[in-house]
């Protein structure tokens, strides 16, 4: 049921919604939100992104799907380039079920969140395999994909097939809480805010609308001053009213992860290549490359740290200055980095696998390991010209 066919006479309001514009969907001075007015602002101003078919043009469900998997916790401009490149490497969703894993999370490196990457290697396979290479047209058929939740399955549905469904993200989440002042905090507003979102749909257009929302919370309704004297539904909006936009959404306070601490060894072969190997396929950041190195845990103990080197034979592990720190979702990192200089005849340990130096760059070392290279190389390179300007030269034995 749309807000504008409620009938009968108002409840009061609940804790949590606050207000809800009266009359909407009707003209006039107190007109609520009317989906038309949004669709006529996003004729006018629509972003133009790399994934979005142009005015007149039918959306292709790969492009949606691959760019709404890669938009998860991720801008619009970091995303950018690494789909112009999945596009172009691989153009249909058979070829990209036709590719290895390993090629997959090499091309997503430093995009973060790789279980994502994983699941979009095991969905092009499922579309491919199971449904033809296409997408199915409903949520439903959508949501039995690998990696496909709620969200994603709206956004092809309402996107690729003008089905008439509301994907919620991040910025339609924000408009909605304010457009209806919504009080209870996220995530638990989470539910309710779906139900407002989809009482506005209109009954054509639902791929317009979705990213005509989505548009209106990416330029308009930031979550830092919002330009409200620009939004189509200014007149509607129940926060700007009462002068509060910005403490919308209500959020609860967020719960950061104990500090996990660990070791990196980076293994130096004369000849530039690096010592690496696979992390374990399920898990934080399956399937990725990484330096060896010890557990991450709250309780490291940096004393025994050598224990979990690499066995290279007799070599010396220097212990480098400072951390690396990184961020998961979950907790934050601290990396204690050794260098080792070994001889170019070096054999890698089993399971593990010397990477080139020029080689490095495509790896698929996720964020974390690439700060680990960084730290190592850039502290390798100082100690070169160290010794350069003493007369001296930092070589291996071969």
């Amino acid at each position: 049921m749309t807000v504008a066919a409620r009938k009968g006479p108002r409840k009061k309001a609940s804790g949590l919604v606050r207000a809800i514009p009266r009359g909407a969907g009707k003209a006039g001075p107190q007109a609520g939100p009317d989906a038309a007015d949004l669709l006529a602002w996003y004729d006018r101003h629509r972003r133009i992104l790399p994934w979005r078919a142009r005015r007149g043009e039918t959306a292709e469900p790969y492009r949606v799907w691959l760019s709404e998997i890669m938009l998860q916790q991720t801008t619009v401009k970091a995303v950018a380039p690494y789909y112009t490149r999945f596009l172009s490497r691989w153009p249909t969703v058979g070829d990209l079920a036709a590719a290895a894993l390993d090629d997959v999370l090499r091309e997503w490196a430093g995009l973060g969140y790789y279980a994502r990457a994983r699941n979009l290697h095991a969905c092009a396979v499922a579309v491919a395999r199971e449904h033809g290479g296409v997408f199915p047209h409903d949520e439903a058929g959508l949501r039995e994909l690998p990696g496909v939740g709620a969200y994603t399955a709206a956004a092809i549905a309402a996107i690729a097939y003008d089905a008439p469904a509301v994907p919620v993200d991040g910025n339609i989440e924000r408009v909605i809480a304010r457009l209806f002042a919504v009080e209870d905090e996220l995530p638990k507003a989470k539910p309710a805010i779906s139900r407002l979102a989809l009482s506005l749909l209109p009954p054509r257009r639902s791929g317009d609308f979705a990213q005509a929302m989505m548009d209106l919370g990416a330029t308009i309704c930031t979550p830092k001053k919002p330009v409200c004297a620009l939004c189509p539904w200014m007149d509607a909006c129940a926060a700007r009213k009462r002068g509060d936009q910005e403490s919308f959404p209500r959020k609860a306070p967020k719960r950061t992860g104990e500090l996990r601490r660990g070791a990196a060894f980076v293994a130096l072969r004369a000849d530039g290549a690096v010592l690496a190997r696979n992390r374990p396929p399920r898990g934080l950041l399956g399937g990725m490359t990484e330096v060896p190195g010890s557990e991450w845990s709250k309780d490291f103990d940096a004393g025994n740290a050598l224990a979990a080197a690499p066995k290279l034979g007799k070599v010396k592990w220097e212990k480098l200055r400072g951390t690396v720190s990184h961020i998961f979702t979950h907790f934050p990192l601290e990396l204690t980095v050794f260098l080792a200089r070994v001889p170019q005849a070096t054999k890698a340990p089993a399971g593990m696998r010397w990477v080139a130096g020029e080689r490095l760059a495509g790896e698929a070392f996720p964020n974390v390991m690439r700060k680990v290279l960084t730290h190592a190389l850039d502290a390798a390179a100082r100690t070169q010209d160290q010794a350069r300007a003493r007369g001296a030269t930092v070589r291996p034995r071969r």
